[in-house]
């Protein structure tokens, strides 16, 4: 099972590294907060004080065609909010 799906690359993700040390992953919806920061350690050599989870819902999404009216869901998702040890950085754009 790959835990880690992606990581979250957004204004407010990046406000949050720079001011408190956490980083934003979407993960897997089956893996818990243990998997989560053993993934994150082995990946990224970082020592992890704690995990925070949350499943998002799938929001409700509709459009129109030619025929009909279209309704349909877009897929849930679960991101971890990671805080690292004091001191310690994930560089994401390092190996682009």
């Amino acid at each position: 099972m790959e835990v880690l799906v992606k990581p979250l690359i957004t204004e407010k993700m990046t406000d949050l590294a720079t001011k408190r040390g956490q980083y934003g992953f979407v993960v897997n919806r089956k893996a818990n907060k243990l998997d989560v920061k053993k993934a994150v350690e082995q990946m990224y050599g970082v020592e992890v004080e704690s995990v925070n989870t949350m499943v998002i819902p799938g929001k409700k999404r509709s459009r129109n065609t030619k025929t009909k009216f279209i309704v349909g869901r877009t897929s849930a998702v679960k991101k971890a909010i990671v805080t690292l040890a004091e001191g310690q950085a994930i560089d994401f754009y390092s190996n682009i």
